[in-house]
């Protein structure tokens, strides 16, 4: 590992302190988590997120053909 050193304001501080007897877990472990979550979050795994917001974008939309008739054009036989 890598030695870092991160200001904290006084809220942050005691805050990281109770979770950390809560959750039996040391201060610099749970800043791991925090920036462990936020990297996959943000990472490629952020990928998974923009899926669910864009998901159904389209469900309404009048103007395509159904999927089996995309689907049609498609499918090219080789002779």
């Amino acid at each position: 590992m890598i030695r870092t050193q991160v200001y904290l304001t006084k809220h942050e501080k005691i805050g990281l302190e109770k979770i950390s007897a809560t959750c039996n877990r040391k201060p610099s472990e749970l800043i791991r988590m925090a920036i462990d979550s936020l990297i996959e979050k943000n990472g490629k795994t952020g990928r998974k997120e923009i899926i669910e917001k864009t998901a159904g974008v389209w469900k309404n939309r009048q103007d395509l053909d159904g999927i089996l008739a995309l689907r049609k054009n498609w499918d090219r036989s080789f002779s």
